[in-house]
C-alpha cells in the first residue's frame, strides 16, 4: 500500500533545495546520530543495524553534504526550472544502514515524482531522513512516496539488488530507461610501503558495518614476504566483533568448514583469513593473494572490473595511475565508507541519467 501522492502544490526550486540539504547536511552531522531511539527501531528491524553502524552512516552522510561539497557537486549539472512529471522508481538495497539515500536524494533533486520501494532490511532510516529532509524543505514531502508493494506505472527505475533481484528487474521494468546495479565488492592493494596508519585506514574498509557493503574490501593483494601480523596489530580494535551474535556465526561456521576441508588459513579471533582466488569473502573473513609484480594485480582487476566497486591503495601507489587507465575507481585507505556526492555506484553517474530522462506525453 503507497503513502498518499500529494505531488501537487509546492513549487520545484533547486537552489532551495541545495540550500535544504546544506541544513540537512548539518543534522547528520549535529544531530541525528543523538537519535537514540531511532537506533534501536534500526536495529530492532534489522540486527546488523548496531548502534554503531547507524552512527557511522549518519556522519558519513553529514561529510558528503557540506556546503563546499554541494557547491562541488552541482555546479556539473544544469537542473529543471519546473517539476517534470516524469514518475522515477527507485528500489532501494538494505546491506546498509541508508545505502539508497543517494538515489532518493539525486531523484528530488531532478523534479521528478520519486516513488520509493525500501527494502524491508532499511525501511525505517530512509523514510527519518526525507521527513526530516521535508522539515527544512516542504517540497520533499509531496514529491516522495514510499510504496510497501509492486510500484506500477513508472516512467523510469533505478534499482539496486542481487544476481537474483537483478532478473526481477529486468523481467519487469527492463523496457523502462533504467539503472540497475547487481552485486559488487572492493578490494585492496598493498603495495608494502603501507605505514600503520594507512594500515589502520585499511581496518576501516574491511570491518565497517561488518564488511556488508560493495565498498567493504573482501580481499586484498599484498607483496610476497609482507607480514600479515602487521595488519593484525593494527586491526586488534575490531576484535569487539566477535561479540556480535551474527558476526560470530559467520566466523564460527566458515571455521568450521574450511578445517573439515582441511584448508590453511590464519586467525586472530575476530577475523580468518586465507589464500584463495576469489574476489568476495564471506563475513567475517578475508581473502588474500600474495604477488611479485604489480602488473600482474593490475591485469586482473582490469580483466574482473565489473564486478569491483572500488580498488583501495596507497595515495601515492604506482598502480593508481594504471588502474585508474583502465577505468577502475579506486580510493585511499579509509575512504571506502566516506563517499562523496560525485562517487557514483558502479560508476554510473546517476544524476545524468535522471536529468536527460524525457517528459511523459501531455495527455489529450
Amino acid at each position: 500500500m503507497a503513502m498518499a501522492n500529494t505531488f501537487v502544490s509546492q513549487m520545484y526550486d533547486s537552489n532551495k533545495l541545495l540550500s535544504s540539504l546544506v541544513q540537512l547536511g548539518q543534522w547528520f552531522r549535529e544531530e541525528a546520530h543523538l537519535d537514540e531511539e531511532i537506533q534501536r527501531t534500526a536495529l530492532a528491524q534489522n540486527g546488523w543495524f548496531t548502534a554503531e553502524s547507524v552512527k557511522r552512516s549518519l556522519q558519513a552522510h553529514g561529510h558528503a553534504l557540506s556546503e563546499e561539497g554541494i557547491a562541488a557537486w552541482a555546479e556539473a549539472y544544469a537542473f529543471p526550472a519546473e517539476k517534470t512529471g516524469v514518475k522515477v522508481g527507485l528500489i532501494l538495497a538494505g546491506n546498509l544502514p541508508l545505502v539508497g539515500w543517494h538515489d532518493v536524494l539525486c531523484a528530488v533533486l531532478s523534479g521528478h515524482e520519486v516513488h520509493v520501494k525500501a527494502s524491508k532490511d532499511d525501511a525505517v532510516l530512509p523514510r527519518w531522513v526525507v521527513a526530516q529532509w521535508a522539515e527544512f524543505a516542504s517540497y520533499v514531502g509531496e514529491v516522495v512516496v514510499f510504496h510497501d508493494g509492486l510500484m506500477q506505472h513508472m516512467d523510469a527505475v533505478i534499482a539496486t539488488g542481487g544476481t537474483n533481484a537483478s532478473r526481477y528487474f529486468e523481467a519487469y521494468f527492463g523496457h523502462l530507461p533504467h539503472v540497475f546495479r547487481g552485486p559488487r565488492t572492493s578490494l585492496a592493494v598493498l603495495d608494502g610501503a603501507e605505514t600503520d596508519v594507512e594500515l589502520d585506514q585499511l581496518g576501516e574498509d574491511i570491518f565497517a558495518h561488518f564488511g556488508m557493503g560493495c565498498r567493504s574490501v573482501t580481499k586484498v593483494w599484498m607483496p610476497k614476504g609482507f607480514d600479515l601480523d602487521r595488519c593484525f596489530a593494527q586491526w586488534v580494535r575490531w576484535g569487539h566483533l566477535a561479540q556480535h551474535g551474527k558476526y560470530a556465526n559467520n566466523y564460527d561456521y566458515h571455521k568450521a568448514v574450511w578445517l573439515l576441508n582441511k584448508e590453511e588459513m590464519v586467525e586472530n579471533g575476530f577475523l580468518l583469513v586465507k589464500v584463495d582466488q576469489g574476489l568476495v569473502s564471506p563475513i567475517g573473513t578475508l581473502f588474500i593473494e600474495r604477488y611479485e609484480e604489480a602488473s600482474a594485480v593490475q591485469a586482473q582487476l582490469a580483466d574482473r572490473k565489473d564486478d569491483i566497486q572500488v580498488v583501495t591503495l596507497r595515495a601515492d601507489s604506482a598502480s593508481r595511475a594504471a588502474l585508474q587507465a583502465e577505468g577502475m575507481r579506486v580510493a585511499s585507505f579509509g575512504e571506502n565508507q566516506c563517499p562523496t556526492l560525485r562517487d557514483y555506484a558502479d560508476g554510473v553517474d546517476t544524476m545524468s541519467f535522471l536529468l536527460t530522462l524525457p517528459k511523459p506525453p501531455v495527455e489529450a
